[in-house]
């Protein structure tokens, strides 16, 4: 059974403020940070390779490249993100 609530005017946009405030709060959180584009020549210097290497590996999936007009840029955080950890064996003698 529903029920029939009197509310003042005030104490509904009370109850709207508090929840806009609230809801603001939680949308700040999840606010994106915008990603960084980095050049073909940063991408080759940082990953300590040549350009025609860099043509290679794009091609072969291995760092995915974007256009902007009619340069070819990469994300940063993909450039950093080919670098793999190695866990090294230690060999007993």
């Amino acid at each position: 059974m529903s029920e029939l609530l009197l509310v003042s005017k005030e104490d509904l946009l009370l109850a709207i403020e508090c929840i806009i405030v609230e809801t603001l709060k939680e949308s700040n959180k999840k606010v994106c940070t915008p990603t960084e584009f980095i050049s073909r020549k940063d991408t080759a210097e940082i990953l300590g390779i040549t350009l025609p290497t860099l043509n290679v590996w794009t091609k072969d999936g291995i760092i995915d490249s974007y256009k902007a007009g009619s340069s070819v840029r990469y994300k940063k955080d993909d450039v950093y993100a080919c670098y793999k950890k190695v866990d090294t064996i230690k060999y007993r003698s």
